[in-house]
């Protein structure tokens, strides 16, 4: 009898945790949706990209300012189907014909967006006082490109399909390969003073048997999508959609790259099928709602106030030449493209 009433109790207070666990996420949800709606109007009125007020509402609720809200882990898994919900919609309103035609140009600019940054980001920093490695290390870091906001604010612009957009989406998603690269050499320069040649090797085998993957789904999922079609069953061509979309994100989890980029090579797979706006149609309306601006606010969610104010001056320089050096990088790929 005591064995049973010591179960229930251990049972009622996990019950009761997990319920304060939900209402915690369900007024933070709540309060999200709320914060995002009106600093969408504001920066609509102030000609910005919506994108900019739900980092800003993340930054402002968040550990960085107020502290009212913190990234739980309910929040970061919806942020997390947030990234790949938008990235998905990237690649359904992403043209392939043209994203084949500019890949060249996109690799160039990729190429030249990374070297700026690491030779500037990385020559600061040693001016800061850091050491080569862990100067070299935040040059790699500020060589990255975030391809959900390039996604988000071209999608809002409507230029996901014009010739700069996929220039753009290309540059970026070679920008995450050739960053996993060099992240993974940079990490075991600092973990153990040499380059591992075969953890090397292993993940560059593993990105080349996803693009070989991806490749065989953007010709499959045509045939896919016209399946779900005449099968005929409710929301069928929705529920496909997303399982190429999940798939896809998982492969290239499991590959050593984003989520993003394996959802974004899942919706070019899908726009190249005869059903690409009816899951457009579907799917976007959710992400948008629901998941998207969750993931742009966990952003500013994750970002930490700072009070030393040397760090503060660094920080405020590496900010200026991170957009100057990917500018000027990224604007001098385009012209010798």
């Amino acid at each position: 009898m005591y064995t049973e009433r010591a179960v229930r109790r251990t049972y009622g207070a996990r019950n009761e945790r997990a319920a304060r666990t939900m209402a915690t996420f369900i007024i933070s949800l709540c309060a999200i949706l709320m914060l995002t709606t009106v600093s969408g109007l504001i920066c609509r009125k102030a000609q910005l990209p919506e994108v900019i007020g739900q980092i800003l509402v993340g930054i402002l609720v968040g550990p960085s300012l107020l502290g009212v809200m913190h990234m739980s882990d309910s929040l970061s898994l919806f942020s997390d189907l947030g990234i790949i919900i938008l990235m998905f919609l990237g690649g359904v309103g992403c043209d392939l014909q043209l994203l084949k035609k500019y890949s060249k140009a996109a690799v160039i600019i990729a190429c030249m967006g990374v070297v700026f940054p690491v030779a500037v980001m990385g020559g600061v920093s040693l001016l800061f006082g850091f050491k080569p490695i862990p100067a070299a290390f935040i040059g790699v870091v500020f060589s990255a490109t975030s391809v959900s906001i390039s996604v988000a604010v071209l999608k809002e612009a409507g230029l996901l399909d014009s010739k700069e957009g996929v220039s753009i989406l290309g540059a970026a998603v070679a920008d995450d390969v050739i960053g996993v690269i060099l992240l993974s050499v940079m990490c075991t320069l600092v973990n153990t003073g040499s380059v591992d040649v075969a953890g090397l090797g292993l993940i560059l085998l593993k990105q080349v048997l996803f693009f070989v993957a991806a490749a065989v789904v953007v010709w499959v999922a045509p045939a896919l999508m016209t399946l779900a079609g005449v099968l005929k069953a409710p929301s069928g061509i929705a529920v496909m959609a997303v399982i190429i979309c999940l798939a896809m994100a998982w492969a290239s989890n499991l590959a050593g790259l984003s989520y993003a980029v394996g959802a974004f090579f899942a919706g070019i797979a899908v726009s190249n099928s005869d059903y690409a706006e009816d899951a457009d149609r579907y799917i976007e309306p959710v992400g948008d709602t629901l998941f998207v601006p969750v993931f742009f606010v966990g952003i500013g969610l994750q970002t930490t106030g700072v009070d030393d104010t040397k760090m503060i001056v660094f920080i405020a320089i590496m900010t200026v030449l991170g957009v100057i050096t990917k500018v000027v990088g990224c604007g001098l790929g385009g012209r010798m493209a």
